[in-house]
């Protein structure tokens, strides 16, 4: 018997409405999916190196089988390849072989070629269609949602793209099961991190479920997945283009980026530098007397069962990481607006962090120092 299909998530903008599907194998739903969606044109799959021939190969075949006209193209896999160079290459690829306008782009990777795909089907032609197929648990959580696209500057990530909503997320939560653990462990930092500045409940099941989780269990992964993309679904619904509630997504990440940069991309995974940078803005949130230290504990014993670091490397410059801060892309009037913790479920957004507190829990990110108000 043909298991039935799970109830998608949706995401419902002023700009568009599409569904997020959280499932094992859901992958072999694509072409019906592509179908009923009105997607009709030639496909041009954009996959990451890594997934080219285990995942890209026979998702190909599938289609072909099915009637489509699909192309690929391998990228490199890693955060380098999310520069200029590699975005002109792939806009010359699809120029050069004849793209329309109803042509739909596919994203298979991690949050590199989503972002990176995105990028070119926002600005090719002008703007195509464009399908998320997130393969890393970092991307079926968050960053294949939502329509944040772009590229990085060596002065800073993400910092040149534009917002363009996927018509279909579809995560296939087996294609998981291939992922390196150092790579698996990013990912679980962004679900912590909704469960942080969103979901309490989630938090406390990923705190009970740890062991089923990291092993990849069904069907209690693909809960907990969906449960995550739900907080981003809820939170880019409400806020599409991140002028006040989306910001809170970025928990982790004005440190994180800044850390990544300073470091050079690659360095650092992408959700690692996230949990680095949680694990600081929970100390600046201790020092501010928003967050207990017990809190901040609590947080840190989960981002270390799910094998992910909290110390800044060792070479770290503290003041060139303060400096980076400046370039993210909440700095209004030249304040950073940062996202702190107020307790386990919640956030709030501040302006008033002083570079110096910043430096400090940078060089000392373990030193708590409770306010006044606490001590």
């Amino acid at each position: 018997m043909k298991n039935p299909t799970p109830e998608p998530l949706y995401v419902t903008t002023p700009t568009a409405r599409y569904p997020v599907l959280v499932a094992p194998d859901a992958l072999h739903m694509l072409p019906d999916l592509l179908a009923e969606h009105a997607l009709h044109g030639k496909l041009w799959l954009i996959c990451d190196s890594n997934v080219a021939a285990p995942y890209g190969t026979p998702l190909m075949q599938q289609l072909q089988a099915a009637g489509w006209q699909i192309e690929a193209y391998s990228v490199p896999s890693g955060e380098a390849s999310k520069n200029a160079e590699q975005y002109g290459q792939l806009c010359t690829w699809l120029i050069a072989n004849g793209v329309e306008r109803g042509d739909v782009v596919l994203a298979l990777g991690g949050g590199v070629v989503g972002d990176l795909a995105g990028f070119v089907a926002a600005s090719v032609l002008r703007g195509i269609a464009f399908v998320q197929l997130p393969t890393t648990l970092l991307a079926m959580v968050d960053a294949s949602i939502g329509g944040k696209t772009g590229i990085n500057h060596p002065l800073g990530k993400n910092l040149i793209g534009a917002f363009h909503q996927p018509r279909l997320v579809l995560a296939d939560t087996r294609l998981l099961r291939s992922l390196p653990p150092r790579e698996l462990a990013a990912g679980w930092a962004e679900v912590i991190k909704h469960g942080v500045i969103y979901d309490a409940g989630l938090f406390a099941l990923l705190e009970q479920h740890a062991t089923e989780l990291t092993q990849l269990e069904e069907p209690r992964t693909s809960s907990i997945i969906r449960q995550a993309a739900a907080v981003k679904v809820a939170v880019v619904s409400q806020d599409e283009h991140e002028r006040g509630l989306r910001m809170i997504l970025n928990y982790g990440h004005t440190l994180g980026h800044a850390l990544e940069a300073a470091t050079g991309y690659g360095t650092l995974l992408h959700g690692e530098a996230v949990a680095i940078g949680m694990h600081a803005a929970a100390g600046i949130a201790v020092t501010l007397g928003l967050f207990t230290p017990a809190e901040r504990t609590r947080q840190q014993a989960l981002l270390h069962t799910y094998g992910l670091p909290t110390a800044f490397p060792t070479t770290t410059d503290p003041q060139a990481v303060v400096a980076l801060t400046l370039r993210d892309k909440k700095v209004q009037q030249r304040r950073v607006r940062w996202i702190l913790p107020t307790t386990i479920g919640a956030v709030t957004i501040r302006a008033d962090v002083p570079a110096e507190l910043v430096q400090a829990v940078v060089a000392e990110p373990d030193a708590l120092h409770p306010s006044r108000s606490e001590a």
